[in-house]
Parts: C-alpha cells; sequence; structure tokens
C-alpha cells in the first residue's frame, strides 16, 4: 500500500496530528480515517495531493480492510487519555548537558585535578588584559582547581617580581573590592611564575618543562593536566605547538591548547596552518578560542530559540523579513594599527564573531548540548550560505576632518595610501527551506557613533489594512532586539494604543534588561573567564570546529580575493570620525527592501 505525503512545510509538529494507532490482534486502526485511502468497494475513495510517496508493509492489508471503523477517541476533563512518556534511550550517553552545567557542578569538577597553566606571550597586552584577569576572576569565584600552578612565558627578560606587578595593575575584583579582594590578589599572584625563552628554540621549552615537572612531582599518585594558552601571533603557532609536543607534553593526564584568532587569512592559508598543525596535535587537543561566543548574550541565544515555543514557529521565513548583525566602536584601532592594517575589520570581526553569531541564529536544533551536535548544526547552516562577492560589501575607511591625527591613515604604523577597510557591511543569502530569501545584514565598523553589539531580527509586515485610518504610512516591523554589548538587554518593538481616549498607535517595547532583572547580573563573567573554565572541564560547545573554520573562510575568500586583487575598484569609502559609516550602506540595505535600524 502506498501512503502519500504532504509537502515538507506541513511535515512537523505545528501542523500535523501523528495518527494513533492500536494493534490489537494485528489489526491496525487510526485514529483519523479520513487521512488514508481505505480500498473499500463501499467507501469513496480519498485522495491527496503529494510530492512523493512512501510504501509501506501490505502484510497484513486484509485485516486493515476488514476492520471496523472506530468511533473517534471521545475525552472529558475528569478521564484523560495517558500519555507515554517520552523514551530517549536512543540517545545513549550522548545526552550531555555539560554546556548548561551549574556554578556547583563546576566547582566539583574543577577540584579535581592539579592543572599547569602556561600563558605563552605573557608580556602581551592581550596576555595582560585578559587572560591573567580571567584566571584571577576564576580563582576569585574558587573554580580553579585547589593545586595550580601559572607559568607566564615570553621573549622578554623579566624579573618574578616584575612580572607579578605587571599582571596586578590589570586585576580587578567585580563585586566585591577592598580587604577581601586584596587578600586574594595577595594568595593568586604566589602562584604565578614568569620564564623567559625564545618560541623557536627546544633548549628554551625544555627548561619550562622542568619547571611543570618540579610542580607535577608534588602529587606523584594523582593525575596532573596542563593547558597552554598561546596569546601569541598565529605567524608563530607552528613553532609554538611544535615544541610543545616534543618538549611540553605531560604523560600524566589531559593536554589542551588554546589558539586565539586569526586563523589564517583566507581558506589556503588556514588549510596550510591546520594540516602543519595536525603533524603535532589533535583537533581534540586544540580550543580554537572566539571570545564573542562566550559573551552571555551570545550564550543565551539557543536557549532564547529552543527553550522557548513563542520564537521556533516564528524562526523562518515566512514571518522574518530580516535580520540585522551589528557591531560598532567608537574609538579607533588604538594601538592595534600594525595588525590591523594587514588584515582589516571583515577579518578581525566579520568572519569569526560576527558569522558565529549568525550560525547561532540560523542553525537547526541540535540533537542534545554535546559540543559536537551544536557544531554539526552549526557547519550545516554555514554550508548553505552563498560564497561572498566583492559586490556584496561596502567598504568605509575612517577620517577626521577637524583632527586629521585620529585619521586612519595617520594612525601610527599604518602603510601609506592602504585601502584597509575600517568599516565593512554585507548582505548575506543562505540558500535553505527556512531561510531562502530572508537577507542577512551584516555591519561592523570602528570610530562610529557609539559602542554597540546587537542583533535585530525583523518580522515581517502586517498584511491588511486595518488601521490604515489610523496611521497615514506603513506599520512598522516589530523587531526582537538582542543587544550583547553594553547593558546587556532582550527587548521586542511593539506597536500599541496609547493610553486616554485617543485612539494614536505608538511604538512601545516589551523589555528584559539585565541589569534590572537579575540580581546576579551584575556578577556576569567576563567572556575569557568562561572560555577558559570550559576548556578545562574539556567542554567545546563554544570554540570552533576545523571543519568549521574551513566553511567560514570558504565563504568570505572569493570576495577577500576579489577586493584585494582590484583594490582601485574596491577603494574604501571615507566616513567621519564618530559618524553613521558611508550612507551607501543604507543603499546597499535597501536594495533588499530593508532599512538599518541599529539606531531605534
Amino acid at each position: 500500500m502506498w501512503i502519500p505525503l504532504f509537502t515538507t512545510s506541513l511535515w512537523n509538529t505545528n501542523t500535523i496530528h501523528l495518527w494513533k494507532t492500536k494493534y490489537i490482534q494485528r489489526r491496525a486502526s487510526p485514529l483519523y480515517l479520513p487521512l488514508l485511502e481505505r480500498r473499500s468497494s463501499s467507501a469513496p475513495r480519498f485522495t491527496i495531493p503529494c510530492i512523493q510517496a512512501v510504501q509501506v508493509d501490505t502484510s497484513t492489508d486484509s485485516q486493515w480492510n476488514n476492520a471496523p471503523l472506530e468511533e473517534p477517541l471521545m475525552t472529558t476533563t475528569s478521564e484523560r487519555p495517558s500519555v507515554a512518556k517520552q523514551n530517549n534511550n536512543h540517545l545513549g550517553n550522548t545526552l550531555d548537558p555539560s554546556l548548561m552545567d551549574s556554578v556547583k557542578k563546576r566547582k566539583q569538577r574543577a577540584k579535581e585535578e592539579p592543572l599547569c597553566i602556561v600563558v605563552v606571550g605573557a608580556s602581551g597586552d592581550l596576555a595582560k588584559k585578559k587572560t591573567f584577569p580571567a584566571l584571577f576572576s576564576l580563582y576569585y569565584h574558587d573554580l580553579l582547581p585547589n593545586d595550580f600552578l601559572i607559568v607566564g612565558y615570553a621573549r622578554r627578560p623579566m624579573s618574578q617580581e616584575d612580572f607579578r606587578n605587571s599582571i596586578m595593575e590589570s586585576l580587578t575584583c567585580r563585586v566585591i573590592d577592598g580587604p577581601q579582594c586584596q587578600q586574594k590578589m595577595d594568595e593568586f599572584l604566589p602562584k604565578c611564575h614568569y620564564m623567559s625563552g625564545m618560541y623557536n628554540k627546544t633548549e628554551d621549552f625544555v627548561r619550562l618543562d622542568q619547571l611543570l615537572n618540579n610542580f607535577e612531582q608534588s602529587f606523584p599518585n594523582t593525575r596532573v593536566d596542563r593547558l597552554y594558552y598561546l596569546a601569541v601571533p598565529s605567524q608563530v603557532f607552528e613553532d609554538v605547538v611544535h615544541h610543545i609536543h616534543y618538549s611540553g607534553r605531560t604523560k600524566r593526564g589531559w593536554n589542551r591548547i588554546v589558539m586565539e584568532k586569526p586563523f589564517g587569512k583566507d581558506t589556503n592559508s588556514y588549510l596550510q596552518l591546520r594540516n602543519s598543525l595536525r603533524n603535532c596535535i589533535s583537533e581534540d587537543e586544540i580550543y580554537r578560542i572566539d571570545h564573542y561566543l562566550g559573551k552571555e548574550l551570545v550564550q543565551n541565544l539557543m536557549v532564547l530559540r529552543f527553550a522557548n515555543y513563542l520564537f521556533e514557529p516564528l524562526w523562518n521565513r515566512d514571518h522574518i523579513a530580516s535580520i540585522q548583525i551589528v557591531f560598532k566602536e567608537n574609538f579607533g584601532v588604538e594601538g592595534r594599527a600594525g595588525y590591523f592594517d594587514e588584515y582589516g575589520i571583515i577579518r578581525d570581526i566579520m568572519q569569526n564573531h560576527l558569522l558565529q553569531v549568525m550560525a547561532l541564529l540560523g542553525m537547526e536544533q541540535p540533537v542534545t548540548l554535546h559540543a559536537e551536535d551544536i557544531r554539526d548544526e552549526k557547519v550545516k547552516f554555514l554550508r548553505c550560505i552563498r560564497p561572498l562577492k566583492a559586490s556584496d560589501f561596502v567598504l568605509g575607511q575612517y577620517r577626521d576632518r577637524q583632527n586629521p591625527q585620529r585619521s586612519y591613515l595617520s594612525e601610527p604604523g599604518i602603510v601609506n595610501n592602504s585601502h584597509t577597510p575600517t568599516f565593512a557591511a554585507c548582505v548575506f543569502q543562505v540558500n535553505n527551506r527556512r531561510w531562502s530569501g530572508v537577507p542577512f545584514l551584516m555591519k561592523a565598523g570602528k570610530a562610529l557613533d557609539e559602542r554597540k553589539a546587537e542583533i535585530r531580527i525583523q518580522f515581517q509586515s502586517v498584511p491588511g489594512g486595518l488601521f490604515s485610518q489610523i496611521v497615514s504610512s506603513h506599520l512598522p516591523h516589530n523587531e526582537l532586539v538582542i543587544r550583547v554589548q553594553p547593558d546587556e538587554a532582550i527587548y521586542m518593538r511593539i506597536l500599541s494604543k496609547a493610553p486616554g481616549f485617543t485612539s494614536r498607535l505608538e511604538e512601545a517595547r516589551l523589555n528584559l534588561f539585565y541589569r534590572t532583572a537579575w540580581e546576579d547580573s551584575k556578577d556576569i563573567p567576563d567572556a575569557y573567564e568562561r572560555l577558559i573554565l570550559d576548556v578545562i572541564h574539556g567542554e567545546k560547545s563554544l570554540f570552533i570546529r576545523d571543519d568549521e573554520l574551513e566553511v567560514a573562510w570558504n565563504i568570505f575568500t572569493p570576495a577577500l580575493k576579489e577586493m584585494e586583487l582590484t583594490q582601485d575598484a574596491w577603494k574604501p569609502i571615507l566616513y567621519d570620525y564618530g559618524g553613521r559609516g558611508p550612507v551607501e550602506s543604507d543603499y546597499l540595505a535597501a536594495k533588499y527592501g530593508v532599512q538599518w535600524s541599529e539606531g531605534d
């Protein structure tokens, strides 16, 4: 027998009632019989338009056709049919809730094994401003093991006292300052040691290994683990990882290596880096960090989508008109001119931070909260994105006509007549059933009018003209706004009648401001704290997998190559320091019937 299927747009739990089937004496009797074509000569034939059909077992056709018609199931409030408990046995042991672990569970796990933490590049700004403050905060909140050693490793000669003084300048306590904070600092700093050495000399890494071994020998009957945090430029990744592999591994526990972006400049350079590192470390040992994935509101995206029934039925092309992801800074490159001029805003912000946010917004629901299930869905979504062309972008570069010294080309370390963009806006097209036809707009820039990172999901216009006599223009779109920074918030823009005798319609907001909704919001961890803690626990959900990074570069590389091969054709448009950026980005959005709304 052949059973026709509905089109896939209807084939989901929102539109299809499951057939209730009873198996009594090998007879099957469905609850909703009109959906089936019964082959009884006395019954009228009922057909359903279909795209495809599925063949099922016909061995019990005679029993099926001769079965009496079952009456519809009647229920009352006092007598309800029992509902079978959902069986998750098919998931085996993959149902891993580690991504949503409680603080208590994390504390218990953190105490289990002694740990050596090596910060390579310890004298640099990243280590002093982010890595060491994050480690101290984890210690302050009792989230590091009882026994741990922190070693700063860098090329610059420095005494132990100078090293501790340099990192103490950036240590803070988020909640409690004063004597208790100072006491924690006094306990933390003696656990931090410094070693000077080159990144490409075996004998220096042998000395480092001896220092770590001296600590590990204090725990002869216990596993001892090693975490290497590479706060160094990607050009020295290969040398450092090579020497860690041959001279810095522990055999008494796990070895994990944290790497900071950039991971190459395009697809080919990334693949060369990946293939080189594969000779020394496995994918399980690599933790590619993107600190945006550790931000509170970005972590909340999956919960917002998949833990609230309200949103998922609306999260598709039928209800969403556009999605905007915006990153704005109100300052220039500020000391990063050499690095930034080589990579630009597209490689520095869009290809990693913002694309990761986009993947979480667009992916399908993962099977479990296990890291591989989450990252599988992100990769599937990224593979559906059409590779970008240069024409999908608007590029800009800031200048300051009042103070020319603040212009990008006047920054120390910037190449004369540099074409590196400090602003970029682009539009993505996603080729899948959920998002086909929905433009994903992305914008990132420096020296703009404000500091902000936010996501705006703009819903379709209200059909019909019910309020046309009250509102002269089109009704504004409803928007779900997720503000990542500053002042974390989630709010919905809606229309409401103004109070009183008036019939005027005004925009209103349904607000969830973190700082007022939760008392704990004043103690929101920094992104690096969460990510380093996840490395210690071996939780990789918030880290980037190798194939995910390859697909991300595949999206951007064609446009980057086109821009760099024909620089004169894609010269950045100059925009004023402290402004909104090039007006051409508004025209780009207008091509897709969208208006940027981040200022509202």
